[in-house]
């Protein structure tokens, strides 16, 4: 693992060692709203934290895949799933490592899941290479907007560096081979546990692929 990896990998366990769910155990309210109009089959959650939307995707009927770097993230999420009653397939990796077969996944689900410019790109086509085609990416990120939200609100959530921020040209772009049913940046009020609370900028996408 390099140095800066297992930097990363060392504050979301930490963060995700607490015993309370730190981003709540219910869905972001954007996905919640999307995915109920998604005919159910297979979702894919990247980045997947604690497991609140995977979970919630799962009560609705979809088969779950999720992953995310953090152990103690995937141990929180199986123990919600448990709590629920329902079954996710959650394992450990970060994207650049992961492995999927490609076009076999109906739905995928980026909440918050931010990468760095030097990387984005690339990862953002890996993962939408897993997905079908005619299948369906939803998104919600923290915009670069979010920068001055953060100085008013350290608790409004987000990454400090600036190049983990989404400017949403630049996302059209990482999903070129894709047709855009929704592509906005909102002002919104989160209200997702200790560090998703208040005031906070937003881009928003559903898109199919072509």
């Amino acid at each position: 693992m390099k140095k800066t990896e297992k930097k990363l990998h060392d504050f979301w366990d930490e963060r995700y060692r607490q015993e309370y769910f730190v981003y709540g155990e219910q869905p972001n309210e954007y996905l919640k709203t999307k995915l109920s109009n998604i005919p159910v089959g297979k979702a894919l959650f990247p980045a997947e934290g604690e497991g609140r939307n995977a979970v919630f995707a799962s009560e609705l009927g979809f088969i779950v895949s999720a992953f995310d770097q953090s152990e103690v993230g995937k141990k929180k999420a199986e123990l919600l799933a448990k709590k629920k009653r329902i079954e996710i397939n959650y394992i450990v990796s970060d994207v650049e490592n992961v492995h999927y077969l490609e076009n076999s996944f109906d739905v995928l689900v980026l909440i918050y899941a931010h990468f760095h410019t030097n990387h984005r790109r690339d990862y953002h086509r890996k993962l939408s290479s897993f997905l079908k085609k005619g299948g369906v990416l939803i998104m919600e990120a923290f915009s670069k907007f979010q920068i001055k939200n953060q100085q008013e609100n350290p608790n409004s959530g987000g990454p400090k560096d600036i190049n983990m921020l989404y400017d949403l040209e630049e996302i059209k772009l990482d999903f070129n081979e894709f047709e855009f049913k929704e592509v906005k940046e909102s002002t919104i009020e989160l209200n997702e546990g200790n560090y998703h609370f208040g005031k906070a900028s937003v881009t928003r996408i559903v898109a199919i692929k072509k």
